[in-house]
This record gives C-alpha cells, structure tokens and sequence, in this order.
C-alpha cells in the first residue's frame, strides 16, 4: 500500500497517525501544503520534522503517479487537480456547514463540489466530524460511501491506577483558544451558579485569544477570582500534566467546532468529560452516562448539572473517566485508524464497493446525525 496525505500544515494532531502510516505502509508521504499559522504557534504547537513530511513544492509527479490512493484534506485546488482521476481518493473534511445551510450560497457548493469531482472513479469520504455526512447528503454527496474518521493525537498508555491516584475531583479544566464560538464564558457562568450552591472547585483555563480580556473581566465580575485561573498558553506535554490531575474537563463549543482534538487527548488523560452536544466530536465518541456527560449547547442550566454531577459523585467521576480512557486506547487512536484505513483501502482497490468493516470507531460507516440529535431529557436532583 503506497499512500499520500494532502493537507495544509502538519502538527501533532497528526503525526501520530502518520507515523502508523509509514510504519505500516510500502510508501507514506505527507504533503504540507503551508506553513504552520502564527495563531497555532502561539498556542504552544511545535514545529515538527519527520521522515515523510515534504512540502507542497516538493511534491514530484512520480510520487502522486506511483501511489495507489490519496487522502485530500485542506489543499489548493491546483494541488488537488495535480492528481489522475484513477486514483483511490479520500477527501478528509470537517464539516461543510459550521454556520448552517445558507441559500445564497446552496448552489455555489453544490456546483463547485460537483466540478472537484468530476472525473473521480474512485471517491470516498473520511469525516472528521459526526456532522459531515449530513452536511454533504443535503448535496447529494457522498451518499454510502462517507467512513467516520476524525483527529488522533498522542494516546498514551498508562497504569490506570497511578493516572488516578494523580487526578483532584474538584479540579475543573477548560482547553483551547478564546474564541467566541468555543464559549469559554458558559463555564464561567456555571462556575458562578456552582459556587453560589456551595460546590467546592478550581476551575482552569489554559490558552489564549481575542476573548482572553473579556473573560478576565468576566471572572472578577462574576466574584470568581478565588476559583479560577488562567495559564496562558501551554505546549501540548503542558496540557497533558494538567489533564493527568484534573478530574473534570469541559468542552463548551458550539457547531463551528468541526471536531475537537482536545476531547481525544482529556479522555485519553482519564477525564469526566462534560461536552457540548454540537462539537464534531461528541455524538461519536462520547456515550452519555457511560464514558461522559453530554449537554445541549448553549444551555448553561445543562452543563452546570452535568458539572455538578461529577463533583457530587466522584465514584462516578472516576468510572467515566475510566471509560473515557477505554474508549481511547481500544478504538479512538492513531494505531486503529491507521490500519483501518489501510485495510478499508486495500478492499477498495480489491474491487470491493463501498465496504462495511466496522461497527464503530474510525472507518465505520458514518451516520446521518443532524445537529439537534441530542434531547437533554434527564434532569437530576
């Protein structure tokens, strides 16, 4: 298997999978289409060398001709029309429609997405969100032959035991940029009705951007300034310590949150995740009750309940964070998509059309998961 991965800057949300990738193939190049954003700098990523990384200008027609398929994420068109219309094509995308299905621009997509495709005999979906085979269906895209996939960062392997004993129930994280639509302030104003019913917590919040003076602001206004802190941006080995002692973690964002990367590596750290219904992440990873907490977006009543719940029950707490563990180092993790999408692949160019190997996890078939799937019924005392 002789595999090739456009994208637009390498980081470590994928290198792991790509080491699989070049571990386990005949041939493995990753094709970085830019240079890595300031912004993304900022926030502690690391400018990172491998093996197979090349950039877009050294990309050589011999290394698309010889490959036998290609994964396509974020790339300039040129790039993508570079590539022989025979060729076994996964397309790797988020989805379409963060901010909804605007008419005015309905049939823009749907003519400009036909025109990509034309010519592809070989085209397939790989869905880095729960949302993105609806989004395409309303276009008439991709229709069984779209395969959940997501991002994989590190997953480590620890001894659980040792990873609790570590971790402080009352310790509350919130990770990633100050953005508007990743609603950093909804834990603020959870924080201010917990502590008003007498929870004892520390809330944290580690990153930085445009909100980071308004949730300063916020915090004092709220008499929050006791419980909650704020570290700045940290690297990703940072975030990984501070998740290891945190026992709860929050995911507040609303559907412009095309996956959510940092729900892999809190899980993976044994958190209780509390997580917001809408970010691309959620309806496929987390089970409520079983391995986290799912609320509706945007409904703060919802997730101070869910918050409340772990800090009330640490028995709890400790059972779905274990479970969030499992669900990383048994399916949700760079070794299992990898191979996956090797042998998804190898069946595909076998002759096999649109297989079906998988249950759940990265290569099942995706599901149509509208973004209102979610009904926040349960109410608990």
């Amino acid at each position: 298997m002789k595999l090739v991965f456009i994208s637009n800057f390498f980081n470590h949300h994928q290198k792991f999978v790509s080491d699989v990738f070049y571990r386990e193939c005949a041939s493995y190049y990753f094709v970085s289409a830019e240079e890595m954003p300031e912004e993304r700098k900022q926030l502690g990523y690391a400018s990172l060398q491998a093996p197979y990384l090349i950039g877009a200008a050294d990309l050589n027609s011999d290394i698309l001709e010889n490959c036998d398929a290609v994964v396509i994420g974020s790339a300039p068109s040129q790039l993508i029309q570079s590539i022989k219309r025979d060729k076994l094509i996964f397309y790797y995308s988020e989805r379409p429609l963060k901010q909804g299905n605007s008419p005015l621009k309905y049939l823009y997509r749907f003519f400009r997405w036909r025109k990509r495709d034309f010519g592809v005999r070989q085209l397939y979906m790989l869905c880095a969100s729960a949302y993105t085979a609806a989004d395409y269906a309303k276009f008439h895209l991709y229709k069984n032959c779209s395969y959940q996939w997501g991002y994989f960062p590190e997953a480590k392997a620890y001894a659980p035991e040792e990873l609790f004993k570590k971790k402080h129930s009352s310790e509350i994280l919130w990770c990633g940029r100050f953005l508007d639509w990743k609603h950093p302030d909804d834990a603020l104003y959870a924080a201010k009705k917990l502590k008003d019913s007498g929870c004892r917590f520390r809330l944290t919040f580690i990153g930085t951007g445009e909100m980071e003076q308004a949730l300063h602001r916020l915090t004092e206004e709220l008499g929050l300034t006791e419980v909650v802190q704020f570290t700045g941006a940290l690297s990703p080995e940072q975030v990984r310590r501070k998740m290891e002692q945190s026992g709860v973690f929050l995911l507040t964002s609303d559907h412009q949150e095309g996956w959510g990367a940092v729900l892999n590596e809190a899980m993976n750290a044994g958190c209780a995740v509390v997580a917001s219904h809408a970010a691309g992440a959620v309806p496929v990873m987390v089970k409520h009750r079983q391995n986290g907490w799912i609320y509706p977006s945007g409904n703060i009543d919802a997730l101070c309940r869910g918050i409340r719940y772990f800090l009330e029950h640490p028995e709890q707490q400790k059972m779905m964070g274990m479970q969030a563990y499992r669900s990383i180092t048994d399916i949700w993790n760079a070794e299992v998509a990898a191979k996956r999408l090797i042998q998804l692949s190898e069946h595909i160019l076998s002759g096999e059309r649109f297989p079906d190997l998988y249950a759940e996890g990265p290569c099942s078939k995706a599901q149509m998961i509208k973004d209102d799937w979610f009904k926040d019924e349960e109410v608990i005392d």
